[in-house]
């Protein structure tokens, strides 16, 4: 279990940097590469080990559910483990989804300050905050919620 402890602390900690650059620092050259290929590549790498490789690291019966139903997911997430694995999901898209909300404001010219509470609202609550910014994006330049242009 400490070793689950353990990263759970570096995979927040590490998550919350990426969330810092973000926030506040949005015209450093190397913000979106370092976000991307550190900090969500760490994630992903911790994320990959804890499904694939770190079974040992479950106590007691073995992990069993599905994804076909409320029940089977419901009993997937018994292992310390997985609950785990789900959480750090949770780090490294979110964060994505922050990365995109930040690149996408600027290619619209939103203003950075604007973009606090929604950045913030999708580290807490992931959809919200991305359904925060699509509504910001409408009404700060009028085009459709729906209208990505990478």
């Amino acid at each position: 279990m400490k070793t689950l402890a353990n990263l759970f602390k570096v995979s927040n900690y590490t998550a919350l940097l990426g969330w810092v650059v973000l926030a506040s620092l949005p015209l450093w050259p190397y913000g979106v590469e370092m976000v991307i290929m550190t900090i969500v590549l760490l994630l992903c790498v911790v994320y990959t080990y804890l499904i694939f490789f770190a079974r040992k690291l479950d106590q007691g019966e073995p992990v069993r559910g599905s994804f076909w139903s409320l029940k089977g997911v419901m009993s997937l997430f018994k292992s310390p483990r997985v609950v785990l694995a789900g959480w750090v999901h949770y780090l490294a898209f979110d964060l994505m989804i922050g990365l995109f909300i930040a690149v996408d404001a600027a290619r619209v010219d939103i203003n950075h300050w604007h973009l606090i509470p929604t950045l913030f609202l999708t580290l807490m609550f992931g959809p919200a905050g991305l359904l925060s910014y699509f509504i910001l994006k409408f009404l700060m330049t009028g085009e459709a919620l729906f209208t990505l242009n990478f």
